[in-house]
């Protein structure tokens, strides 16, 4: 399993992703689950995956191929859409097309290929938009009212976020959300793990503003999880009831 989380605010766009994949317990590796295509300065687009990791390699893979060869239209191109809406309809029809061909062969044993994604971006001149892809190809689109998306384990990481992330959240308050979401994750559910992927695009610059991977024992991330517990267990200890 795995954990993504974005949020979209005023100042841009901030994402954080694990790596991990299990396939039972005894069968545990680390792949990339952001993936990042941008033209700098005219356009940029990450997008997070989670669920099942052929389904979601199958259709990067098949995004990446749109891109290098598009079609006479460049209909079928991420890099050519003209609205990050039609991005979100190219990158649901193939997740859709993937899923219903591996459906299709897998139904027999009753296994599918269930994925959904996070797609995110911005294109010089339009605004920064954010949406959910669902297994089917459908989605949502995050709004004022609803700045973050998440998919894969995202109950653990989901309180913080309802109560502090706003449209007008800054960008550096964005980051600690996001690495307290994943740390209450971490620390709950052992399918999601280290190392992880951040990525930040600020409002306007239409390419990747920061980019980090934060390994296992990265000391920073350490410090931060060690300063929220502390904080947890001193406000637990002076509340009364």
């Amino acid at each position: 399993m795995t954990y993504c989380v974005g949020l979209l605010l005023n100042e841009g766009m901030v994402l954080l992703s694990d790596t991990r994949t299990n396939a039972g317990l005894d069968h545990i590796s680390s792949y990339r689950k952001m993936f990042t295509f941008e033209v700098p300065g005219e356009r940029v687009i990450t997008i997070l995956t989670a669920g099942s990791l052929s389904a979601t390699q199958l259709t990067i893979a098949r995004l990446q191929e749109a891109i290098d060869a598009p079609d006479a239209t460049g209909d079928n191109s991420i890099l050519l859409a003209p609205s990050l809406l039609k991005v979100a309809e190219i990158v649901g029809a193939t997740l859709w097309s993937v899923r219903d061909a591996m459906d299709q062969r897998l139904k027999a044993n009753g296994h599918f290929g269930s994925a959904s994604m996070i797609v995110a971006g911005q294109r010089k001149g339009g605004v920064m938009r954010m949406f959910l892809i669902y297994p089917e190809g459908n989605f949502i689109e995050a709004t004022a009212e609803t700045p973050f998306l998440q998919v894969g384990e995202h109950k653990y990481g989901k309180p913080i976020l309802d109560r502090i992330v706003r449209s007008e959240t800054t960008l550096d308050d964005g980051k600690k959300a996001v690495l307290l979401s994943m740390d209450s994750t971490l620390r709950s559910n052992l399918s999601v793990g280290m190392p992880l992927d951040l990525a930040v695009i600020r409002e306007g610059d239409c390419r990747l503003s920061h980019q980090r991977r934060i390994e296992a024992g990265d000391a920073d991330f350490a410090k931060m999880s060690a300063a929220w517990s502390r904080v947890l267990r001193d406000g637990f200890l002076k509340m009364k009831i």
